[in-house]
């Protein structure tokens, strides 16, 4: 008699370019243009640099990521890691902490639409153009993840020809003496009255733009084959980084300093004019509108999923209820509506105070990824007999973690003052969920996306990979 049980796991629909797409999607290339004005004065007109700082030290927590994905073929991220390495609990914390950065991404990418339609509708409540965007994003993301992906690349394509277009139209302008006169001078990198404690700030800034490589983790039970996620993790993270480098360093060499810029907070739209007149200038913002809507997809696809993997490991109707798979879609239909009831609270919120609020989660996750290599291959495993593993499994991640701990160090005191308030609230959670710790979480994986789930009750064991 055939099974009548509807499925309870995702559907394996992407493949590496789709996932490296998503990637993308949520670093949002277009971003360095937005604050290139704001990075440009905290570094003295070394932008790249800033870039090419956060580069190297997201390089290693990506090594990292990719070695705990094979680990560990879940959805979950760091949450999983965390919780099958260290403790369930520390891994419910951490996962709490990663939930404030992923949960207002899709809120600030909607925020960003609703503000670019103001400035060209003034006449039309912002709420509306919230209302409506929220609730396109929000059915893209519950009907289906693979049309999510195909039109998510669309737009991360178009992000990219307008990027090269003004490469293009900044070389001419350079060549004809514009700027520094040339693109090959290493002002952009470095010059007189730069400091490195400047070049460290103006990166804590810009490291949030390669966000995204960490989320490609959440798709690995959507990932046609899950072995593909840690190579979709670089690739992702050096085609972003060389998107970034490239168009900061044009954008540096024309621009060197912030002279004849109105508005500083956002160089967007007077980068495009200066560039390329006004319809390059259409054009330039269209591809940011493209941007945030890219992001909005990815984002919201990636949080709904960190919702899903840590309701599923939970108990009680509210677990149950957020760890819903859509029988027919295969997507986690409640965790994704839900995430379209925050967005819409980008209708009231500003982006200074959203904005502030985002850096902190993501630093806890790298530094914790970091630290469960170590503990996975180094103390567990005991792999640290020869050079190679040394360095593998304790050097590498332990300078990711060295890094990731200089951006901690250069955190902005909001980002800190409200990470440490919802983490407060993360804990007193964790109390009320364990009973005070008498009750233990239990750990799911489900780890070939349509197999039986592995239960782990009580503290967690040494997984067998």
């Amino acid at each position: 008699m055939p099974s009548t049980t509807a499925p309870t796991s995702l559907r394996r629909s992407l493949g590496l370019w789709a996932i490296v797409g998503l990637g993308l999607g949520y670093m949002t290339p277009m971003t360095v243009f937005d604050t290139f004005g704001i990075v440009t004065g905290e570094t003295n007109g070394v932008v790249p640099s800033a870039y090419l700082f956060a580069l190297v030290a997201m390089v290693f927590t990506a090594i990292s990521y990719g070695r705990m994905t094979r680990v560990f073929p879940s959805a979950g991220s760091a949450y999983t890691y965390a919780s099958e390495t260290i403790h369930p609990n520390v891994g419910f914390l951490v996962g709490w902490s990663s939930l404030l950065d992923y949960l207002l991404l899709p809120l600030v990418n909607a925020l960003i639409v609703r503000l670019y339609l103001e400035s060209f509708f003034p006449q039309v409540p912002g709420w509306i153009w919230v209302v409506g965007y929220v609730v396109v994003i929000t059915a893209m993301n519950l009907f289906s993840m693979s049309s999510t992906s195909r039109v998510n690349g669309i737009l991360v394509v178009f992000q990219i020809v307008l990027i090269a277009v003004f490469v293009v139209l900044t070389w001419t302008a350079i060549n004809a003496g514009a700027g520094n006169g040339t693109a090959f001078s290493l002002a952009p990198l470095f010059h007189a009255g730069v400091h490195l404690g400047a070049v460290i700030g103006g990166a804590t800034v810009v490291c949030f733009s390669f966000i995204g490589f960490d989320a490609i983790t959440m798709y690995t039970e959507e990932a046609k084959d899950a072995r593909t996620v840690p190579r979709a993790i670089v690739l992702a993270l050096m085609i972003g980084g060389a998107i970034f480098f490239v168009a900061a360093w044009f954008a540096q060499s024309r621009f060197p300093t912030l002279a004849g810029f109105h508005f500083t907070d956002d160089t967007l739209p007077e980068i495009a004019l200066k560039t390329g007149g006004l319809l390059f200038q259409l054009l330039f913002i269209s591809a940011a509108v493209a941007a945030a809507v890219a992001s909005s997809l990815a984002s919201h696809a990636s949080v709904s999923r960190m919702i899903y993997v840590m309701a599923r490991n939970g108990n009680g109707r509210l677990s149950r209820g957020l760890s819903y798979i859509h029988p027919r879609f295969r997507t986690p239909a409640t965790a994704v509506l839900l995430v379209g009831a925050v967005s819409l609270l980008a209708a009231a919120f500003t982006l200074e105070f959203v904005s502030s609020m985002i850096n902190f989660g993501a630093l806890i996750a790298f530094t914790v990824v970091n630290a469960t290599v170590i503990i996975h291959f180094a103390i567990r495993r005991r792999e640290r007999g020869g050079a190679r593993q040394i360095v593998r499994n304790i050097v590498l991640p332990g300078v990711g973690m060295l890094l990731t701990g200089v951006l901690w160090a250069n955190l902005h005191l909001d980002a800190l003052s409200y990470g440490v308030v919802w983490l407060t609230i993360g804990i007193i959670t964790l109390l009320v969920i364990t009973r005070a710790f008498r009750k233990p979480l239990r750990v799911k994986l489900d780890e070939d996306g349509d197999a039986a789930i592995i239960t782990r009750e009580g503290a967690p064991s040494g997984a067998s990979h």
